[in-house]
């Protein structure tokens, strides 16, 4: 019989979108085309399309929990990150749930609202995430309004960025990968990644024409997708920004509005690399 192939798990906990552009679905896509088993926990509902967000409803916090602890017990994953948490019960559920010390490798995309402008993170669960949820992270990855928020400033430079990924790292004690792709002036969409010892510039040509949803979600998910096939979490940061690059080069049309295509041949020739 042949010998059966070892598929990692990653788990995503966030909301799922009815237009299916970004959120759990988003996720999903990306770790499949990493090769990876993909789980989920979903913190919301919405109801929305590519244009606008037309209604949120949040899940219980129990259930939300009970998700985690079946997916932790049957389906342990090798990397988890968060996406859509919405309420300060659900991020105090995600932190208890990730307290213990064999705990996976946990990534903080801190959403906090759609490009159509809409809430998604409620003003009191900001500081719920910034006191109990970001001190269990290996990173964070927010974007220039996330940034702002979670460091007190506008970011409006690339030095900027590098001294607020400093700071979410001093204050949080996780990894920061600051998004810059919203950057004026700039011919290279630009983020710093910085862990302590390591800081990476990461930079790609800017894809014009093109402003699919759900860059920001893929990109964590592809983090969390490498990480789980066994990257160190700063090749893994390089390796999902070229991934995310190429599913925005490679965007599709489906009904007139730009869809990532997460499907762009990443997992093809991958080798598994060694661990520690």
């Amino acid at each position: 019989m042949a010998r059966q192939r070892i598929v990692p798990t990653a788990l995503t906990i966030a909301g799922s979108d009815s237009g299916g552009g970004a959120g759990i679905q988003a996720d999903l896509k990306t770790f499949a085309s990493l090769g990876v088993h993909g789980v989920s926990a979903i913190t919301c509902v919405t109801a929305q399309n590519p244009n606008r967000v037309r209604a949120i409803q949040a899940c219980d916090p129990k259930i939300v929990r009970q998700q985690i602890e079946a997916v932790l017990e049957g389906l342990r994953p090798a990397a988890v990150k968060t996406g859509m948490l919405f309420s300060s019960e659900i991020v105090r559920v995600v932190a208890r749930c990730f307290e213990g010390r064999n705990r996976p490798p946990l990534i903080v995309d801190p959403v906090m609202s759609a490009t159509s402008g809409a809430c998604l993170l409620e003003s009191s669960a900001v500081r719920t995430v910034q006191s109990q949820l970001l001190p269990l992270a290996v990173l964070a990855t927010p974007n220039l309004d996330e940034t702002a928020v979670l460091v007190g400033r506008k970011i409006g430079s690339v030095e900027e960025m590098r001294d607020a990924a400093r700071e979410i790292k001093s204050r949080f004690g996780c990894a920061a990968l600051v998004k810059g792709g919203h950057l004026r002036g700039l011919r290279e969409a630009i983020d710093i990644y910085y862990d302590g010892k390591v800081e990476l510039l990461l930079s790609a040509p800017f894809v014009r024409g093109m402003r699919p949803r759900g860059t920001g979600c893929t990109y964590s998910a592809a983090i969390a997708g490498y990480l789980a096939r066994g990257c160190e979490l700063p090749i893994a940061a390089q390796r999902a920004k070229q991934y995310v690059t190429e599913a925005i080069a490679r965007t599709r049309v489906v009904h007139g509005h730009a869809v990532l295509n997460s499907f762009c041949g990443w997992n093809s020739g991958f080798k598994q690399p060694a661990r520690g």
